[in-house]
C-alpha cells in the first residue's frame, strides 16, 4: 500500500481542475474526506496564504494529507505538499514536498528558474543537488491545479477531448492529460451540485490499475473546486467527498 491513499489524492487534486477566469484569490481553503464506503481513511486539503518571493507578493499554497482511524493504524500518511506560484503568470517560484507514506519518506525542494527553464532540486533525505532541464511553462504537482483552472481552453473542450500541460514530479517532467466527460448533477452533503466530470490520463502501474482510472466531479460555477474523486487502485478502490470549505472568491452553487 505504499504511496497509495493520500499521494493519490493530493495527485487528483492537483491535476485535475481548470477555469478560463481567476477564480480563487488568498483565504481559499478547502477538504476532501477519503473513505472506502462508510469507513473514513483520511483527509486532504489545499488552502492558499500569501507571501513573498523575488519581492513579489506570491501566492502560497499548502496542501496536507493524513490518514486517520484504524487506517492511520495500518497505514500511517502524513504528506504535505506546498508550492510558490507567482500571481501574474501562474508560474512556481519554489515546491515543497514532505511525506511520510507507510515508512516511505521523501523530502525535497525545487527552485525554478523559468528564464533558463531548469529546476533545481535539494533533496534532503538524500542530501544531494541537481538541476534539471525542464519545458517551458513548466508547473508542479501543486501549482499544476491552480494553472489549469486558469487555462483558456477548458471550457471550449467538446465530450472526449483533452488538454495537457507538463509538469515535473519525481525528478522529471510527465505530459499530464485530462479528457472532458461531460456534465453531472451530484447529491452531496450540501446539496445538489452540477458538476463537470473529467478524467485524468495518469501513469499506470505505479499507483492505479490503468492509466484512465481516475474520475473527477469539479463545480460547475466560477470556483471549479474538487466535489467528488474516484479512484481504481492497484490495491482496491478509493473515493473522496468535499467535506468542508470556506474563503471561496465565488459563491457555491447548490440547486435546491
Amino acid at each position: 500500500m505504499k504511496r497509495i491513499i493520500l499521494g493519490a489524492l493530493l495527485f487528483i487534486f492537483t491535476n485535475s481542475f481548470i477555469q478560463k477566469e481567476d477564480p480563487f484569490t488568498t483565504g481559499e481553503y478547502f477538504k476532501m474526506r477519503i473513505h472506502y464506503g462508510l469507513i473514513t481513511a483520511g483527509y486532504a486539503s489545499l488552502e492558499i496564504k500569501e507571501a513573498t518571493k523575488n519581492n513579489k507578493k506570491v501566492h502560497h499554497v499548502v496542501g496536507i494529507g493524513y490518514t486517520t482511524g484504524i487506517v492511520k493504524a495500518l497505514f500511517k500518511v502524513e504528506d504535505d505538499y506546498q508550492t510558490y506560484i507567482d500571481k501574474e503568470t501562474s508560474r512556481p517560484y519554489q515546491f515543497i514536498r514532505k511525506i511520510d507514506e507507510g515508512g516511505y519518506t521523501k523530502h525535497q525542494e525545487g527552485f525554478f528558474n523559468q528564464d533558463e527553464n531548469t529546476v533545481f532540486v535539494k533533496d534532503h533525505k538524500k542530501n544531494t543537488e541537481k538541476t534539471f532541464k525542464v519545458s517551458e511553462n513548466i508547473q508542479d504537482i501543486v501549482s499544476s491545479f491552480y494553472y489549469l483552472r486558469n487555462h483558456p481552453n477548458v471550457d471550449k473542450l467538446k465530450e472526449g477531448e483533452s488538454i495537457a500541460i507538463d509538469m515535473f514530479f519525481d525528478d522529471e517532467t510527465t505530459n499530464f492529460k485530462l479528457k472532458y466527460l461531460g456534465k453531472e448533477n451530484l447529491n452531496t452533503k450540501f446539496g445538489k451540485v452540477s458538476c463537470k466530470v473529467f478524467r485524468p490520463i495518469v501513469q499506470a502501474g505505479r499507483v492505479f490499475k490503468e492509466e484512465e482510472s481516475l474520475t473527477v466531479w469539479i463545480s460547475d460555477d466560477n470556483n471549479k473546486i474538487p466535489i467528488r474523486v474516484k479512484a481504481s487502485l492497484a490495491v482496491g478502490s478509493l473515493k473522496a467527498d468535499l467535506d468542508s470549505y470556506k474563503g471561496l472568491k465565488h459563491t457555491f452553487k447548490v440547486k435546491k
